[in-house]
């Protein structure tokens, strides 16, 4: 039963683990860059749901799309005033897109890590479960409701995410932005609100997971730094730009981690990423599921 039970503890750590990564997955699909501000938008989204939850005494489950509608925002705001220059020519950025995009997103990662500090303090909090119930049976299984809840809202998030690119409009437009925006605007898709998409599902994602997690880790203004650094294995190990290679990724490493945990040694837990990090690239640099390579 122990094996059953490790399997199945994995896959729902990799459920949150992709609820995290998919959104940085999109943003490299469709713009090309690294979003190294993402660990705070997951940040933002944890918060949110705390302070409003018990702050304001707002029910947990009314706190949690308040903290979406927060996550949205930050996204929205992120592409609108600090990722245009990219892909609109203003100025000399638009040679320098790696460059600029390090820069505007580490920064604003350090902005939004010292405001938060300034603001709400540096200061641990734990926010409230959205169920009280500490074990759940789910046919052999005990589960902490919270980590069932967790589980159901992440399944539900990624399934509606994966129909809106697969069926939507705007999904399709998405699609066609991510494989070729000059081409996507000649066939007169507006490419700017396209990325604009893409950053808010982004900021939903983190911040959701954000919420989820905020009753079972401390949290602190840098409590997002440690799960982007997951989210950027992730990203890597199923292949740049692919969602379902970042779904199926962190799958694996949620399951990796538990086996690991138990068989080889729990201190070591989050390094065992970071292993497979490396087989990966020494194996199948492009990872599981990209590209063997791209146009610059």
């Amino acid at each position: 039963m122990l094996p059953l039970e490790l399997l199945f503890t994995g896959l729902i750590t990799g459920l949150y683990y992709a609820l995290m990564a998919v959104g940085l997955t999109m943003i490299f699909g469709i713009l090309k860059i690294v979003n190294f501000a993402h660990g705070e938008f997951y940040m933002i989204g944890a918060y949110t749901y705390t302070m409003i939850a018990i702050g304001l005494g707002v029910s947990p489950w009314l706190a949690l799309p308040m903290a979406a509608v927060a996550g949205a925002m930050i996204g929205w705001a992120t592409e609108r005033l600090l990722m245009r220059p990219l892909y609109q020519g203003y100025g000399s950025w638009r040679f320098m897109k790696d460059e600029y995009a390090v820069v505007v997103t580490f920064g604003l990662s350090l902005l939004l890590i010292n405001l938060v500090n300034k603001v709400v303090g540096p200061y641990p909090i734990l926010g409230p479960a959205l169920w009280d119930a500490q074990r759940v049976a789910v046919g052999p299984f005990l589960l902490s409701g919270q980590k069932l809840i967790t589980a159901g809202l992440s399944i539900a998030l990624l399934v509606g995410l994966a129909l809106f690119i697969k069926y939507s409009l705007w999904g399709r437009q998405i699609q066609a932005v991510a494989q070729n925006r000059f081409g996507a605007s000649i066939a007169g898709i507006n490419s700017a609100r396209a990325s604009n998409l893409v950053f808010v599902a982004s900021g939903v994602l983190a911040a959701t997971a954000g919420a989820l997690l905020a009753p079972v880790i401390n949290l602190d203004p840098s409590v997002g730094i440690f799960p982007a650094v997951k989210s950027y294995v992730i990203v890597v190990i199923g292949g740049m730009g692919s969602i379902p290679g970042s779904i199926v990724a962190a799958l694996l490493l949620g399951v990796i981690e538990s086996f690991g945990a138990v068989y080889i040694s729990y201190d070591y837990r989050d390094a065992y990423g970071l292993v497979l990090l490396i087989l990966i690239l020494v194996l199948m640099p492009q990872g599981l599921f990209g590209e063997r390579s791209r146009e610059v």
